[in-house]
């Protein structure tokens, strides 16, 4: 191939490559569908984008499809909530369901609720379409010491104003949780527990437990109570073993005492006989006793000993 050839070949992958580069800064193909989807997004606004790192096509088909939904947007307000982490589609998913189901939400609102992290087309679905929220068993004892287990199902509606900043589902699980295990204590007897399981309901409903949350509570509805364990006989027989075990061992310590005091004693009379052949040396020494005298008092001991054995024998 000649340098003539070669220079052409050079000059057609230098145009191709100028070509494939204006392309992608220039999305003429949705430029062109923006055109005839009645929307006006100007060259100049694309290339912007392309040159900020932001993919053209996730802001212009959202702002397409809220044209056409009726809903003005501004395509800068919607550049820079995507350049915030935001999810642009998501939330002009959830405007478009809002405005058919006359709820107000405005664009701030929205952006808002979905830079807080909640998921904003679905908060708006729970606004129309109220889901439940089973909590998990919850264990109490009435006032007769008989264990009762409960298990509610909480029919809640998103409110749209509390989402930024209001508490979420744990909160509800954990608030309906404490009013059941309050509304089964205060009961007198499982029996009353059992036969009107609506009195949790309308003890729980009461307190107002989604003050402060992210969402309406509209029924809570006892789906099972079961009856659990005798907590009041349990805690008796504890208590009876615990006795028992004092007792036992109060017991123990005035026996060994005793004990104590009897060794105590024979300690005593083993000291007092060790003074005897001492006094009795002492005696002999200072003429208080003379030898015979003791021989005819050891003689009255072996008889006074040996009647009693008789008489033992006798008996």
């Amino acid at each position: 191939m000649d340098t003539s050839g070669i220079t052409l070949l050079v000059v057609l992958a230098l145009v191709a490559s100028l070509i494939v580069f204006i392309l992608y800064f220039v999305p003429v193909g949705l430029w062109i569908t923006a055109i005839f989807s009645g929307v006006r997004v100007g060259l100049g606004t694309l290339i912007g984008m392309r040159l900020r790192k932001v993919n053209p096509s996730d802001i212009v088909r959202p702002y397409i499809s809220a044209s056409k939904a009726g809903i003005p947007l501004d395509v800068g307000q919607m550049e820079a909530h995507h350049l915030a982490g935001g999810n642009v589609g998501r939330v002009v998913q959830a405007l478009i369901s809002a405005d058919r189901a006359n709820i107000d939400l405005p664009w701030k609102r929205a952006t808002a609720i979905d830079l807080a992290g909640r998921d904003v087309l679905e908060a708006v679905q729970v606004s129309v379409n109220p889901k439940v929220i089973q909590t998990p068993r919850v264990a109490a004892v009435a006032k007769d010491g008989i264990q009762v287990i409960a298990v509610a199902r909480v029919t809640v509606r998103a409110n749209i104003e509390r989402l930024v900043g209001g508490a979420g589902e744990e909160t509800i699980i954990a608030r309906v949780g404490e009013g059941t295990v309050s509304s089964i204590g205060s009961a007198a007897s499982h029996k009353t527990v059992l036969e009107n399981p609506d009195a949790i309901s309308r003890h729980v409903l009461d307190r107002g437990l989604d003050a402060g949350t992210a969402y309406e509570i509209l029924s809570i509805d006892i789906a099972d109570v079961d009856v659990g364990r005798n907590i009041g006989a349990e805690l008796q027989t504890d208590q009876a073993e615990a006795d028992k075990k004092i007792a036992q061992a109060k017991a123990e310590e005035r026996r060994a005492m005793a004990v104590a005091l009897e060794q105590e004693m024979r300690a005593k009379v083993v000291e007092a006989e060790t003074q005897v052949p001492l006094a009795l040396a002492d005696a002999f020494r200072s003429g208080r006793l003379g030898v015979m005298d003791h021989y005819r008092m050891e003689n009255l001991q072996s008889d006074t000993r040996m009647r009693s054995s008789l008489a033992g024998e006798d008996g």
